[in-house]
């Protein structure tokens, strides 16, 4: 049986997506997504949801941005 959608938080200027989930002990499962991420098929609907609405063109490009500039801050040349 696949986990339970609990809570979905969106986190930070970037629009991360905050996943909780409940897997079938009861216990609690952790994940976040970024927008340079591509959703598996069997993505929760509301997460996908939530995606298409948040990951627009401006914030994945702000992303990628940030990402770049952190890569550039931990390998200068």
């Amino acid at each position: 049986m696949a986990n339970k959608l609990d809570k979905i938080e969106i986190a930070s200027e970037h629009k991360h997506i905050q996943i909780r989930e409940i897997n079938d002990s009861g216990g609690y499962h952790r994940r976040v997504l970024t927008p340079d991420m591509t959703l598996a098929d069997d993505e929760h609907q509301k997460v996908k949801d939530q995606a298409e609405e948040l990951w627009t063109d401006e914030v994945k490009s702000a992303w990628a941005t940030f990402q770049a500039e952190q890569e550039a801050k931990l390998n200068p040349e």
